[in-house]
């Protein structure tokens, strides 16, 4: 809805007045649109200076267009910094602003779990409860959990069975179950491979590593070569775990490395995962920003932490370089972070620790030129398949082409619609609708010319950009007729194709020509993909509209066949109750504010019974 001049001036003036009042103080706010609706919450040091540098000076494409969606905001003063964090973190998670940046619902990480039983197992989970477990990760990926369960289930014959059986299993037989099922195993057995587990998940392998190689030796001096072997390939498991983690810091603790990069309105965000010292993988996230990179920088970092609970030791983070950063430092961000967290929060500013955050934004930034190039790599490659189909055509590039496709049910409600693609890509804003006016019942050659036939009267009456190729749904017929309308009525000389489907309703052949004739495109070209994807787009354009278009139909039978009612009271009663079934379970009453009287009301819902 386009929005009145005078309204906008006024919400202009109510925002500059509200400026004029804003405390020096900490604290959140909330952005909102024309309808009220919150679009953006930040947080800030001093509300003041960044709620007012939104409305002065300049802004890059993306802030642009948060700030030209804004016509009133709210405030919440905070007595800190660590409390507009977490204030911040808990209204977008309410509000779901859409300029903000978002974590997704779904975006859980694995855990390797002791559980809390007589006879605990080991699992691995994306849920970390507060049920007295022991909880080790996050790990960046289900695989890395996985195997490193794997290996402390050969290690430690801790219960495997989710529910102990009246019977010992394989495990049991393979000695890596104690078998409490058959066995008296007690607390301290328990509890003694419990501690073991801790000890490796938190750096103690090369510990455990000496004392199998210990065992491994004892056991060959006794002669025991079987066992001998056994405790030899546990070692070996364990070097191969650990020999993928190639980067190192001599402390053995548990960290996260972030580091982030932003480039044409989008943000690349890395997280690098050392665990006992070691870096074992990263996890990439790439997303549209809105508002300053820090702050959504640090937006992203609050939210990352506050869906998962099990926390590392320490967290390194980048320094703030932007222009911005004067107004709240880094510091601050990152000690009320580690405030809230009750972690260690750092900006490393030299040495080992710096090189580590300096590769998390190295990454970030390889990840945003690796999309983009994608990006480009895509256009170019739509592009390049325009340009083959028009030579295998006969034509020049294809630079623009127009595609059409009718739908209807046993000729009820029949309507048509086009797309355009332009250089292999949808241009949507380009799509038109159309309702049949002339044919009556199931004529898809007649459908087709009449559609055909105001589409371009239209381009011509108002000088439209001509399209290099036209397709139809159809084969020689629909080719025919489309032709016959452009040369001999329109007088223009637009070449057409046809799309024939297969009898699984998929694109089969390129027909072209009058005569037509099919043209020996192969499957899997990219030729091929192209017109594929656009019959699958034109045919789901024109589906949706027919849909619209009989269910609207319906209700207009259903409510005119009814006497007294007629389009403007239709509207209303629409507009009062919301649907047809609402109607027809109203009461007498429920009709009096539209001024309709007991006796129509009457009519109105028997008709509808009936109807049903």
């Amino acid at each position: 809805m386009t929005e009145h001049p005078d309204d906008y001036e006024k919400a202009m003036e109510n925002i500059r007045n509200k400026l004029a009042l804003l405390p020096d103080q900490p604290g959140c706010y909330l952005m909102k649109n024309s309808e009220g609706t919150i679009i953006y919450v930040g947080k800030a040091k001093v509300l003041k200076n960044r709620v007012r540098s939104y409305f002065t000076g300049s802004h890059d494409g993306k802030t642009q267009r948060l700030v030209a969606d804004i016509r009133d905001f709210e405030y919440i003063v905070t007595a800190s910094n660590m409390e507009a964090l977490i204030l911040e973190c808990n209204l977008i998670k309410t509000h779901y602003p859409r300029y903000n940046v978002l974590l997704k619902d779904d975006k859980t990480y694995p855990y390797i779990k002791i559980t809390n039983d007589t006879h605990p197992r080991l699992e691995v989970t994306r849920r970390v409860l507060k049920d007295k477990a022991k909880y080790f990760g996050p790990y960046p990926n289900a695989f890395a959990a996985q195997q490193t369960k794997k290996l402390l289930d050969r290690l430690y014959p801790l219960r495997k069975c989710m529910n102990i059986p009246n019977q010992a299993c394989l495990y049991y037989h393979i000695g890596q179950c104690l078998g409490p099922c058959v066995e008296d195993v007690t607390a301290a057995q328990n509890e003694a491979m419990i501690q073991e587990i801790t000890r490796f998940l938190n750096g103690g392998h090369e510990e455990i590593k000496r004392d199998l190689q210990q065992r491994m030796g004892e056991a060959a001096e006794t002669l025991e070569f079987e066992r001998a072997k056994e405790l030899r390939d546990q070692i070996i498991s364990i070097d191969a775990l650990m020999e993928k983690q190639n980067i190192t810091t001599a402390d053995n603790m548990d960290r996260d490395v972030f580091g982030y990069a932003v480039d044409k309105g989008w943000m690349s965000v890395q997280i690098l995962y050392m665990r006992q010292g070691k870096m074992i993988q990263r996890n990439s996230s790439t997303f549209p920003y809105y508002g300053t990179a820090y702050d959504d920088f640090m937006s992203f970092v609050s939210q990352y932490y506050s869906e998962n609970s099990a926390l590392p030791r320490e967290i390194y983070l980048p320094d703030d370089d932007s222009e911005q950063a004067a107004e709240v430092s880094a510091e601050n961000g990152a000690d009320a972070l580690g405030a809230w967290l009750k972690v260690k929060v750092n900006i490393p500013k030299r040495g080992s620790k710096k090189k580590l955050v300096e590769m998390a934004m190295q990454n970030a930034h390889i990840a945003l030129d690796e999309k983009f190039k994608l990006i480009e790599r895509d256009e170019e490659r739509s592009v390049k398949a325009a340009q083959n189909l028009g030579e295998w055509i006969g034509l020049g590039s294809l630079h623009r082409i127009e595609a059409f496709d009718n739908s209807n049910i046993q000729g009820t409600d029949p309507v048509s619609a086009m797309v355009v693609f332009i250089d292999g890509k949808p241009a949507r804003k380009e799509y038109r609708k159309y309702k049949i006016k002339t044919v009556v019942g199931p004529d898809d050659y007649g459908t087709m010319r009449e559609v055909i036939r105001r589409r371009y009267e239209r381009v011509l009456k108002e000088n439209l950009p001509m399209p290099d190729l036209v397709v139809v749904d159809g084969g020689r017929g629909q080719i025919s007729a489309a032709v016959d309308v452009l040369e001999n009525e329109l007088g223009l000389f637009i070449p057409v194709c046809g799309l024939v489907k297969d009898e699984k309703h998929r694109t089969a052949q390129l027909m072209v020509g009058d005569p037509a004739e099919v043209v020996p495109l192969k499957r899997d070209s990219q030729e091929f993909y192209l017109l594929q994807r656009i019959q699958d787009e034109v045919h789901r354009f024109a589906i949706t509209f027919h849909r619209e278009q009989r269910g609207k139909s319906m209700i207009t039978s259903k409510l005119d066949s009814i006497p007294g009612i007629g389009e403007k009271r239709r509207k209303a009663l629409l507009k009062h109750f919301g649907s047809l079934k609402k109607i027809k379970e109203a009461s007498i009453e429920d009709f009096r504010p539209l001024s309709i009287g007991e006796k129509l009301a009457s009519q109105i819902i028997q008709a509808l019974q009936e109807e049903s």
